[in-house]
């Protein structure tokens, strides 16, 4: 039976947040990733908050059912702590936090999960997203209305449906029970990693560095590599069979790792130009993620306004597809009238004339035409100079190209 376990936690600030939101814990039997929201304003306070209220469900538990229970209990005994935080001090309104959380029984794992973070599983070399982001994108993407590669750009990809905080008093919280066995690897991780890594990345790092903990500062490194703008959160645990119960010291990281500060940031952390240098497409802060209730309502509201940005969009589109058209042709028609412009002479049929365009052809239209045939004959010329006319002869305008005709004429009566 799978019973023990090797685990690691990492979290990093990112390449431009002022302070990290982020909290992580890896302890004997519980693995939790809580990523803060409200800016300034209280995230950091608000996933530390939570996570030390989910620490203390990381006990033994007599099965699997009794662990999932304790951790709904605690996700939702942290968003009442939030709640009366935000009672007590009103700058922290609008805090809230993402959890996902996985709570080991043996050979099973409790998972309890609300907001965008994620909990991955690493089975026979593949990589499986257990949990789902609670996210109006994530919402188009389920209903059909956007695809993935959609929803990873779209301008409301920030807003989530559900989170820990102090608007809903009994949020909902997805939880389930999953069998775990030796070999697999499991991964908790906040956006910071998941929105700026491809799956194909984090399978590689996971399957290719057997140690937690190096995994874990190589999977932040990936997001750090990539610009990550946002705080970045990875917890990882290898299942093993051991029959050791006993686990790795128990790790918090992120903001959960300081004492908990109510104080507001004013400052913000200078932007360095070697991030700009090194990540010129990310310069700037990233939307702090927000919180809107999950109300059909206002889900209604988002669609119309999203349909409504869809169809702006595409008119923006057929509007620029329409004035490169019209400058196109535009562009086309000025071009073959200086076409028009230019003359040469040379054969038409057996007879010397003089053409008006250039000796081109752009599809099935022709850019020169007979100007005029001249009584010149190409027989009359010497071998040479009929050669050279049907060679053509150019000519900068229409008074040059008659001097022409008058030397082959002469040249022809000789």
């Amino acid at each position: 039976m799978a019973t023990a376990s090797k685990s690691a936690a990492a979290s990093h600030v990112g390449k431009i947040r002022a302070n990290n939101q982020d909290s992580g814990y890896a302890g004997a039997q519980l693995f939790v990733v809580a990523d803060g929201m409200g800016g300034h304003a209280g995230g950091d306070v608000a996933s530390a908050m939570a996570i030390k209220r989910i620490i203390e469900t990381d006990k033994r538990y007599a099965s699997a059912q009794d662990a999932e229970f304790a951790l709904q209990s605690a996700l939702l005994a942290a968003n009442a702590l939030i709640a009366e935080t935000v009672f007590e001090h009103q700058e922290l309104t609008g805090m809230g936090t993402t959890v996902s959380a996985i709570l080991r029984v043996g050979n099973e794992l409790a998972i309890a999960h609300i907001g965008d973070s994620r909990v991955y599983l690493v089975r026979d070399g593949e990589l499986s997203q257990i949990t789902a982001d609670h996210t109006f994108v994530q919402r188009l993407v389920d209903s059909g209305r956007i695809t993935a590669e959609e929803a990873a750009v779209h301008p409301r990809r920030s807003v989530l449906m559900r989170v820990l905080g102090d608007v809903d008093a009994a949020p909902e919280i997805d939880t389930t029970i999953m069998e775990t066995r030796a070999g697999d690897r499991w991964m908790l991780c906040s956006d910071g990693l998941s929105s700026y890594v491809s799956d194909e990345r984090i399978l590689h790092v996971l399957t290719s560095t057997t140690d937690p903990d190096a995994a874990a500062h190589r999977l932040v490194k990936e997001s750090l590599d990539q610009g990550a703008p946002d705080n970045v959160t990875v917890v990882i645990v290898n299942i093993d069979e051991s029959t050791d119960s006993s686990s790795s010291p128990p790790i918090v990281v992120g903001s959960a790792a300081a004492p908990l500060s109510f104080e507001a940031e004013t400052a913000r952390r200078p932007l360095r130009l070697p991030t700009l240098l090194l990540h010129p497409l990310r310069p700037s802060p990233p939307e702090d993620a927000h919180f809107e209730p999950e109300s059909e309502e206002y889900f209604d509201e988002l669609i119309a306004e999203d349909r409504k940005r869809a169809r702006n969009r595409r008119i923006a589109w057929l509007v620029a597809i329409g004035l490169a058209a019209i400058a196109l042709i535009v562009a086309l028609v000025l071009a073959y009238q200086w076409t028009q412009t230019r003359y040469y002479v040379g054969a038409d049929g057996s007879s010397v004339a003089i053409f008006r365009g250039v000796q081109a052809d752009v599809g099935p239209l022709a850019l020169s035409s007979v100007h005029r045939t001249t009584p010149v004959r190409l027989d009359d010329l010497p071998t040479y100079t009929r050669q050279t006319v049907e060679n053509t002869i150019n000519a900068g305008s229409l008074a040059d190209a008659e001097d022409i005709i008058e030397r082959l004429s002469s040249v022809s009566n000789q």
